[in-house]
């Protein structure tokens, strides 16, 4: 103090002037220290506009394609390779080829089969070629007996009344042998050509079993009709009808007409979704929405609602129970060459808009004895306040009562740690 008293007046003013305010931040420090402010984050109250939107899942699918189908009439079908999806293809190159084990023994037996017959019918030609020459030879032979005992009968005048006599006889029996082994020739020939038909129709039946199956080989190689990406569906009857199927993979068996795989025309790309009854009035055809694929998370399509289905269906594949909802279709406005038939992708549409509301997050939303609360920051405290929230949309919410544009609420319950 004795060194204070020799100061300067003008020291000792400039020392009060620092005392003063250093005093000051020392006191505010203690009382911070004393009263810590919360350390929990928080989010202002906002006034601006609120857009309602409805999130729906769907799938991409080409609203033009050609079908893969198992051949009908081929018996067995179990597939023992299969292109798998997003293959590319030319025409002509082979999505499915079906075991052809059984096929190709059941054809060597048709064939062998076959060749039994082009040998019966070849011999019944040879052995009714040989009677046929036979009975010629017969036949000409009694002709020419028939008309050596003509000549001899018309010598009656010259010779004995016997002589003549016999020479008719010879004649008459000459006559009838002819006609005997005309006859016989004759019958022989509808006998050898019934035999001939006969193993002939044996020979037909052979070979349109041959045919048959040959044509059934022919069509366990499934071909593409024309350039594209290969789609392999659900094979449904693999995990029976609810347990919603799987894609058709080797090993697997199909039946006649199933379809396999599509092609899809990658230009007529739309995603199909369904919407719940409840939510089918808050959106209509030509609505804009935006598309998330999750195969392609670096870029977001714009769309349009190009149809929905005039009367609510079953949705079988929501599982159990089974949903009333209404099937859309949405157009893809700019397609990426990465999208592909079968990706799921997400739907933002945007229904209604509010342009002048109080919006909160959604985090800033909790429940307190049965009511609907906010915790607004209050000085150094958190207050709890009843809300009314109007709407929710996504992590967005409405209110109706209860907080005021630029209060700060609390994103985490004040109370649960204390």
């Amino acid at each position: 103090m004795v060194g204070l008293r020799r100061l300067p007046a003008r020291n000792k003013r400039v020392l009060t002037a620092l005392f003063v305010p250093v005093s000051t931040l020392l006191i505010i420090g203690a009382f911070r220290l004393a009263n810590p402010s919360p350390r929990i984050p928080t989010a202002v109250v906002q006034r601006g506009e609120f857009v309602d939107y409805l999130d729906l899942r769907g799938e991409a699918k080409a609203s033009k394609s050609v079908t893969i189908t198992a051949p009908y009439q081929a018996g067995d079908l179990q597939i023992l390779k299969i292109t798998p999806t997003g293959k590319q293809v030319r025409k002509g190159d082979a999505i499915v080829v079906f075991d052809t084990t059984d096929p190709r023994e059941t054809l060597a037996e048709d064939q062998a089969e076959l060749k039994s017959a082009d040998a019966e019918v070849e011999q019944s030609r040879a052995k009714a070629r040989l009677i046929e020459e036979q009975d010629l030879t017969d036949v000409m032979k009694a002709r020419y007996d028939a008309e050596a005992a003509k000549l001899d009968a018309s010598k009656q005048e010259i010779l004995s009344k016997i002589d003549g006599e016999e020479a008719r006889l010879k004649l008459a029996d000459a006559e009838q042998v002819f006609e005997q082994k005309e006859a016989k020739r004759k019958a022989d020939q509808t006998l050898d050509a019934a035999d001939i038909e006969d193993k002939s129709q044996k020979h037909d039946q052979a070979l349109f079993k041959v045919r048959q199956m040959q044509r059934a080989l022919s069509v366990l190689v499934l071909k593409a009709p024309t350039e594209g990406i290969v789609t392999v569906l659900n094979n449904w009857h693999a995990s029976g009808f609810f347990g919603g199927g799987a894609p058709f993979k080797q090993g697997d068996r199909a039946w006649p007409g199933a379809a396999i795989a599509e092609l899809p025309d990658l230009s007529t790309l739309q995603i199909s979704a369904r919407v719940d009854e409840t939510e089918r009035g808050r959106i209509q055809v030509g609505q804009a929405l935006t598309i998330r694929a999750d195969a392609i998370p670096d870029r977001e399509f714009s769309g349009h609602i190009a149809q929905i289905s005039t009367n609510a269906s079953t949705d079988f594949s929501a599982g159990w129970p089974f949903p009333r909802n209404f099937a859309i279709q949405v157009g893809i406005d700019n397609l990426d060459p990465r999208l592909r038939p079968g990706m799921q992708a997400n739907l933002h549409i945007a229904t209604e808009r509010i342009r002048d509301g109080i919006i909160i997050p959604s985090q800033a939303l909790f429940h307190d004895a049965g009511q609907t609360v906010a915790y607004v920051l209050l000085g150094r405290k958190f207050a709890e306040r009843t809300i009314e929230v109007a709407r929710r949309s996504g992590d967005q919410l409405l209110i109706a009562k209860g907080l005021q544009p630029g209060e700060r609420i609390s994103l985490e319950d004040p109370s649960a740690g204390q």
